[in-house]
């Protein structure tokens, strides 16, 4: 069962009460709720870091790596 501070988290990021992420929430929602948060926290600590947390990339490396 999810804990209580993942629906917290879930219920905040889609603004609904715990009572429905409860009734209506799945696995695929913590799936996403840890994926976005987990991304979020990459984000967060390079920014902190003083660093981009976005890659400058041209557009042939981003190609390369659709193409993987």
């Amino acid at each position: 069962m999810a804990s209580i501070l993942q629906i917290d988290t879930i219920g905040k990021r889609y603004g609904i009460l715990p009572s429905d992420v409860l009734r209506r929430a799945d696995t695929f929602d913590l799936y996403v709720m840890d994926t976005a948060l987990s991304f979020e926290r990459y984000h967060n600590s390079k920014d902190a870091k003083g660093l981009s947390p976005i890659p400058d990339l041209t557009q042939e490396e981003l190609m390369e790596i659709i193409k993987k």
